[in-house]
């Protein structure tokens, strides 16, 4: 007998392609294949805040939207991310309001009389008025108007006040004036003496303490930290070292203590380009100087307008470092190229930011850090977050849309704001508006709904443990899930579609509800599979906080501890002693047992965060948020107050109805005095109040109401005799 040897094996032949991951690349204006320079790591930059104000929606749409797609990239395609983000500490922004906040503290401090008040207040509108005449934008010359006019008032409020010899309402007179005026004057003042301030503290308080404020609004948000934080302020010696190697390469100048890039040496260069990103921008002075800053009036030191500043020299009542240059500070642009360079080296995988910022600042960056390595390709993949719209306007303090985080999440959890976000794509525009917000808010109540539902099943017979066995039930089931995941990978690939991936989780959870009408309590491991997939997805997505690996959202968990499996089993102890209980009152006289019951569920329990709804055969018990149930009562409460106000206005109407019909149709005029002065002999108006005849064409028209009202009138008395 020959000896027997193992057959050849055939690979299996790959019948479809499965889709690879594409993201929108503002570089080529369209969708690339993302591959990392380097294997699996990817070296990933977010251009972060300038921070000299409270956080706005804005920035939540930007650094929520790239959360998102780190976690994605990161929890489901596995990629090994180093996640670098910037502070912007030094800013012309920064140093203007921190100037302003200075001297206007300094200002309330100081000893003034009243005549000193009302004549800073009276410089105050004169150097306004000019500001406003100035002024481009409309929405800003009307606010800045309406600024100016409160202030006249509170000075005329203010002088009559004096004259009054009021002292507490002198006082508060004054306040008010100090108040309403305290931006003109914070302006004015530095306009004044911004020159005057010198202590560099006074221009690093301020940013710290809006960073900090930035980074508790994104813990709020449920954002992620960034692996790697730069501020500006910590690398000024870096900065310098890095703008000396672009002046080495021949691409940057010494002007009058201040450094400027060489655009047209650079674009001039065979191996580079400059304005990559907005080619049709090149030559955009305008926008080149508002990347400058206000602060900036270089325009006799440069050697053209298109070149830009990479170091500033410093002002009196500005900040300063030494510097081979002379003093002064960083410029906007290089700090991003230098902190993210020293980071990351000579090449980003990705780059982040809002769409507003591609040129001139990334353009900018791309122009320094390709003249420092003096070579090109800096960035591999350049992602812009689209505008941020409220209501379908763009966000603007003037137009009072002006919306903070804080204040956002005042009117909505972090949940529901992010759940708006994955409803749009991150690339397009994304309107902030009650109709976006009540999206989001009926999307999370779904998977809600849908988590809450499938928990109880579980606990009620459609166990994980197996010996269901294979019934078409299951099948189905499985089959969609595993079609669901398909489509939910190929809408993560197209450009993370986080919107395509939703609608395919939805698709899942009616699957599951039709699966809990049609089949009996068994053991199911395809439904706690399907929940178990959905959360996950959504866990990947930010909204699901915790560990990985249960399902439905976490209710009140601290310290690793599962409330919902706390308390459960005595919710559902107490769940059988009410259906008891019931059983018990309808056996017998039970009408004041079944109200305490239904005390029970409708007051008792929705306090201590629990919804109990009777079935046909039994109560389901679902733990919801405390906040949640009550909304739904007071809402019940309205609707109910609502249903009860209709009804009494349907009855008084038809009251109303009624005591017209009883009403003379020779008469229904005659009390109208204060329309009419005379009548004929069927009660008819002829004449107006003012004794004025009546035209032909009123005159038809009442002749019309007076039969309409005859018509009712003789029901009337048809029905009194009936009776």
């Amino acid at each position: 007998m020959s000896k027997r040897i193992q057959p050849a094996w055939s690979p299996p032949v790959r019948n479809k392609e499965r889709p690879v991951l594409k993201l929108y690349n503002s570089l080529s204006r369209q969708k690339e294949e993302f591959i990392p320079a380097n294997g699996n790591r990817v070296n990933w930059y977010s251009c972060g805040p300038t921070v000299y104000d409270a956080s706005h929606m804005g920035h939540a749409r930007s650094y929520m939207s790239f959360d998102i797609l780190r976690r994605v990239m990161a929890n489901y395609f596995g990629y090994d991310i180093l996640y670098v983000m910037n502070i912007t500490d030094i800013d012309d922004k920064i140093i203007k309001r921190a100037r302003q906040k200075y001297l206007y503290e300094k200002y309330l401090k100081e000893p003034r009389n009243l005549n000193d008040t009302i004549d800073d207040a009276v410089n105050v509108i004169n150097y306004y008025e000019e500001a406003v005449k100035n002024a481009e934008d409309p929405d800003k010359k009307k606010m800045m108007q309406k600024t100016l006019d409160e202030i006249a008032a509170s000075v005329k409020a203010l002088k009559v006040a004096i004259e009054s010899k009021d002292n507490e309402r002198i006082k508060n007179s004054r306040c008010d004036l100090l108040t309403s005026a305290k931006s003109p004057i914070s302006d004015w003042l530095d306009y004044k003496y911004g020159e005057t301030v010198t202590d560099n503290a006074i221009f690093t308080t301020l940013p710290r303490y809006w960073e900090n404020e930035f980074h508790k609004d994104m813990k709020a948000l449920n954002v992620l930290p960034p692996d790697v934080l730069t501020r500006v302020s910590e690398y000024v010696p870096k900065i310098i070292a890095y703008i000396q190697k672009i002046i080495s390469n021949g691409f940057a100048y010494e002007s009058n203590g201040s450094v400027y890039f060489n655009v047209s040496e650079f674009d001039g260069n065979e191996r580079h380009h400059y304005a990559r990103l907005v080619p049709e921008a090149y030559g955009d002075t305008k926008s080149l100087q508002e990347g400058e800053g206000d602060l900036t009036d270089d325009a006799a030191e440069k050697r053209s307008p298109n070149d830009f500043a990479l170091w500033k020299r410093s002002k009196a009542g500005e900040p300063s470092w030494d510097s081979p240059w002379g003093a002064g500070r960083p410029g906007w642009h290089i700090e991003c190229s230098a902190m993210a360079s020293d980071v990351c080296e000579n090449k980003l995988d990705i780059h982040t930011g809002g769409v507003d910022l591609k040129f001139p600042h990334h353009d900018n960056e791309l122009a320094q850090s390709e003249a420092h390595f003096d070579e090109p390709g800096w960035v591999n993949y350049f992602l812009h977050t689209g505008h941020l719209m409220i209501a379908g306007c763009k966000m603007s303090k003037s137009l009072k849309n002006f919306i903070t985080i804080s204040d956002a999440l005042k009117r909505h959890t972090a949940r529901q704001l992010r759940f708006g976000f994955l409803l749009h794509g991150w690339k397009e525009t994304l309107d902030y508006s009650e109709n976006t917000m009540e999206m989001a808010i009926q999307t999370e109540k779904q998977f809600n709904e849908f988590f809450l539902t499938v928990k109880d099943a579980l606990r009620s017979g459609y166990d994980e443990g197996c010996g269901g066995g294979w019934e078409p039930e299951e099948q189905r089931l499985f089959a969609k899930l595993s079609m669901v995941k398909e489509q939910v990978h190929a809408a993560l690939c197209d450009n993370i579609d986080t919107r395509g991936a939703i609608d395919a989780l939805r698709e899942l959870v009616c699957a599951c509800h039709v699966y809990l009408r049609g089949a009996r309590a068994r053991p199911s491991p395809a439904l706690a599979a399907a929940a178990r997939y959905v959360t996950d997805v959504l866990h990947v997505f930010g909204v699901v906080e915790g560990p990985r690996g249960g399902i439905g959202f976490p209710v009140g968990d601290a310290d690793g501890v599962s409330l919902e499996e706390t308390v459960m089993p005595y919710l559902e102890a107490l769940s059988a002693f009410r259906e008891r209980v019931r059983e018990a009152a309808r056996a017998g006289q039970g009408g004041e047992v079944l109200a305490l019951c239904d005390a029970l569920r409708d007051r008792v329990l929705p306090d201590l965060g629990v919804r109990l709804e009777d079935k046909p055969d039994r109560t389901v018990v679902k733990l919801v948020s405390k906040e949640e149930l009550l909304k739904e009562r007071e809402e019940k409460k309205r609707l109910e107050a609502e249903k009860q106000r209709k009804k009494q206005e349907l009855l008084e109407a038809q009251r109303l109805k009624e005591e017209q019909k009883k009403i003379s149709p020779a008469e229904m005029f005659r009390k109208e005095t204060d329309k009419y002065s005379k009548f004929d002999e069927k009660g008819l108006p002829t004449h107006d109040h003012e004794g004025k005849e009546l035209s032909k064409g009123l005159l038809k028209k009442l002749q019309k109401l007076q039969q309409a009202q005859e018509k009712k009138y003789n029901e009337y008395l048809t029905s009194i005799n009936t009776c």
